[in-house]
C-alpha cells in the first residue's frame, strides 16, 4: 500500500511525496490506521523504523480535518520527549509533513531563552513538542493551557523513565482532559514502562515490531576485543580507512568524550563532541556540523544522542559499552535507518565482557566477533599518526632493517 492510497488530506500526501515517502514502514503501516480511528496506541519498534512519522502523519491529518470544520481552538496535541535535540528534530518532522496545511507546531525546550517560544505560542499553535522542564515552566506561567488537548504522545518513553521523568509524566496528566487519545511510542519495553503505559492508555492497540530482534536487519553489528588503553588507536584506524564515512562514537561520560576528542585531534582527525556539559547553542551547532558532513566524527554520550535522527551515519562505534543493555539497541539504531545499511562496531575491553554478555542476553543472540590477529593488532598500535608514539614505529622499522641486514650477510657468507 502506498501513501497515495491512504485516506489522508491531499496537502499531507503532497508533502510526503516531496519528502520521498512512498510506502509506509512496518510501524507506520500498523500504527497510522489505528491512530486515524482515534484509538489509543502502545507501539514498540526498533529505532530507525520511522516511528516519528508513524504518529506525526495521522495526528496532523486529524487536527487539520477538525480545524477545517471547527476553526482554531488552541493547543490540541502535546508530544512529550526527553531531550532538547529530540524536541527540535520532531518539531522539524511535524513542520515538514504539515507544510501545505495550516497546522502549526512549536518546539518547547530548555537551554535557550523562553521568550521566542512564548512569542510563537501567542501567534497560535495546534501542536507543541516539549521537554518536561520547559513545558511545566510555561504552564505555571500560564503561557500554555492544556485543557483543549485532544492527543498526548509520549515518544522515547523508555528513555524518559531512565532520565527520571516518571513524576513529570504523571503530573502532566493532571493538566490534560480525561477524555483524550494517548499514543505511547518506545524502542524497548520493560515492566516499569508497561505499568506506566497502562495507567495512561485505555484499551490500547498494542503494536510490536520485530520484538525478538530489537536491532534492525539493516545494521551489521560486530564486536572486537581491544584493551581499554588501545581503543583510540582502533578508532583512528577505522576513521582513516573510511575517510568519507560519518562516524558516531558513543562513550560513557562527558569526560571520556573530551578525552577521545583530544586523542583524535592529536592524530589530525577533526572531531566534535556532544554531551550534557555543553550549552544548548553549542549543541545545536554540533548537530548542524555533523548532519551536514562538515565534520564526520561525533563523540557523544547516550543522553545527548538518544533518539536523534542523523542522515547517512555509516558507522556507530561503541567506544565504551553502555551501562544498560537496552541502550545498545538505541545506539546502533543511529545507523541503518529506513532503507539504508549501516555498521555498528563495539570495542570491548576485558573488564567489559560482563556487560557484553548482558547485551547478548538482551538481544537473545551473540554479537559477531571480529577476530583481530596478533600482527594486525600490533600494526594498528604502531601505525598511529600520534607523534608521541612514532618512536615505536621507528624502533620496529629499525629492528626489521637490522634483521634484513643480518640475513643478507648470512647469504653472502654461504656463497663464499
Amino acid at each position: 500500500m502506498k501513501f497515495a492510497e491512504y485516506h489522508i488530506a491531499p496537502e499531507i500526501k503532497q508533502a510526503l511525496e516531496e519528502l520521498g515517502f512512498k510506502r509506509p514502514t512496518d510501524i507506520q503501516f500498523k500504527a497510522i490506521p489505528s491512530i486515524l480511528k482515534l484509538e489509543d496506541v502502545m507501539a514498540i519498534a526498533q529505532t530507525g523504523t520511522g516511528k516519528t512519522a508513524a504518529f506525526a502523519i495521522p495526528v496532523i491529518n486529524l487536527l487539520f480535518t477538525r480545524k477545517k470544520l471547527h476553526g482554531p481552538d488552541g493547543i490540541k496535541c502535546v508530544v512529550m520527549v526527553p531531550t532538547h535535540e529530540l524536541a527540535i528534530q520532531i518539531t522539524e518532522v511535524f513542520e515538514s509533513i504539515a507544510k501545505y496545511t495550516d497546522i502549526t507546531t512549536v518546539g518547547i525546550y530548555g537551554g535557550v531563552e523562553q521568550d521566542p517560544q512564548i512569542k510563537k505560542l501567542q501567534q497560535g499553535a495546534e501542536i507543541i513538542v516539549a521537554t518536561p522542564g520547559r513545558l511545566f515552566d510555561l504552564v505555571s506561567q500560564k503561557h500554555i493551557k492544556l485543557r483543549s488537548v485532544d492527543i498526548l504522545v509520549l515518544d522515547e518513553a523508555d528513555h524518559m523513565l531512565d532520565l527520571g521523568f516518571y513524576k513529570d509524566i504523571k503530573e502532566l496528566i493532571t493538566y490534560l482532559p480525561q477524555h483524550r487519545q494517548t499514543l505511547f511510542f518506545s524502542a524497548t519495553i520493560n515492566l516499569h514502562i508497561k505499568d506506566l503505559a497502562y495507567t495512561l492508555v485505555k484499551n490500547p492497540i498494542r503494536i510490536q515490531i520485530s520484538p525478538k530482534d530489537p536491532v534492525s536487519k539493516n545494521v551489521d553489528h560486530s564486536v572486537m576485543f581491544v584493551s581499554m588503553d588501545d581503543k583510540r588507536f582502533f578508532l583512528e584506524r577505522l576513521v582513516n580507512e573510511n575517510p568519507e564515512s560519518k562516524v558516531l562514537v558513543f562513550v560513557r561520560t562527558k569526560v571520556r568524550a573530551e578525552r577521545v576528542f583530544s586523542a583524535m585531534e592529536r592524530v589530525g582527525i577533526k572531531t566534535i563532541t556532544m554531551h550534557g556539559g555543553k550549552e544548548q547553542d553549542d549543541r545545536l551547532q554540533v548537530m548542524k556540523q555533523f548532519k551536514s558532513g562538515e565534520i564526520k566524527v561525533l563523540v557523544a554520550t547516550d543522553i545527548s544522542a538518544r533518539g536523534v535522527h542523523i542522515d547517512n551515519v555509516d558507522y556507530v562505534v561503541n567506544y565504551d559499552l553502555p551501562d544498560q543493555p537496552e541502550n545498545y539497541v538505541h545506539r546502533v539504531g543511529r545507523t541503518g535507518r529506513g532503507m539504508q545499511k549501516g555498521n555498528a562496531v563495539t570495542f570491548c575491553a576485558p573488564e567489559e565482557k560482563i556487560v557484553l554478555k548482558e547485551i547478548e542476553t538482551f538481544l537473545t543472540k551473540p554479537i559477531r566477533v571480529l577476530d583481530v590477529k596478533k600482527d594486525d593488532y600490533t600494526e594498528t598500535l604502531l601505525y598511529t599518526e600520534e607523534t608521541t608514539d612514532n618512536w615505536k614505529l621507528l624502533m620496529r622499522e629499525a629492528a626489521k632493517e637490522e634483521k634484513e641486514s643480518k640475513g643478507k650477510k648470512v647469504k653472502k657468507k654461504k656463497k663464499k
